[in-house]
């Protein structure tokens, strides 16, 4: 098998933020597995699928037979309960750094979650919110579906060949490689996903740019 590169470049950035930017895993677990005893579901099973996608298209995965307007329905339940459960959401180690040094280069936020969600996740962490961002309202199709990638590369200017995506999850690295992107898979979870360049946190990630504008990516460990 061959190495994993070390160093990626890019002329533009499209972030995820849960399990990439924003660790929001305790609040994810509580929610889900509240859905999971409501519908007499196995809570384990379901917190398999639930990382990368909009709930309703997790809820559709593990409910097949059941409408999808009960799913959007219990899915914007959902979303109210993540945004007013801020216990335990915690930035990823190094994310704070790292959104200081992209601050003056192209970079968006493309996520799963709505907007306020996203902005109570954001600055639950202390994050800078990007400008430029795709959430859940904006597209028509959740993670794995690139829509959000391609709608993110799009709105920097930038061609989704030259964009690398930072991801956590099984889906939303499938989406990026759909949009035709390179991807940094960010935390344990990713590894098993095949990503071009592999980081346990944001720490072990050093950034350099190029008056040309080139965006390098260096591992400074796995």
């Amino acid at each position: 098998m061959a190495a994993t590169p070390a160093t990626l470049t890019a002329r533009a950035l499209l972030l995820d933020m849960d399990g990439t930017l924003v660790n929001s895993d305790a609040v994810v677990e509580r929610c889900w597995r509240r859905w999971a005893d409501r519908q007499g579901l196995d809570s384990d099973e379901v917190l398999k699928v639930v990382h990368g996608r909009q709930g309703y298209a997790t809820m559709a995965i593990l409910l097949p037979d059941r409408p999808m307007a009960e799913n959007h329905a219990d899915n914007a339940v959902m979303l109210a309960e993540e945004t007013a459960d801020l216990d335990g959401v915690v930035p990823v180690a190094g994310a704070p750094a790292f959104m200081d040094a992209i601050a003056g280069l192209p970079h968006a936020l493309v996520t799963s979650a709505d907007e306020p969600l996203a902005q109570a996740r954001m600055g639950a962490a202390g994050l800078r919110m990007p400008v430029t961002r795709v959430t859940a309202e904006q597209v028509g199709a959740s993670k794995p579906d690139p829509e959000g990638f391609l709608k993110g590369a799009a709105e920097l200017g930038v061609d989704p060949a030259e964009c690398v995506a930072f991801e956590d999850s099984e889906a939303g690295i499938q989406a990026a490689k759909a949009a035709g992107m390179r991807v940094v898979g960010v935390g344990p979870r990713a590894a098993a996903f095949a990503p071009d360049l592999h980081v346990l946190d944001l720490t072990a990630l050093q950034l350099t740019t190029t008056p040309a504008g080139t965006i390098t990516l260096t591992t400074t460990r796995g």
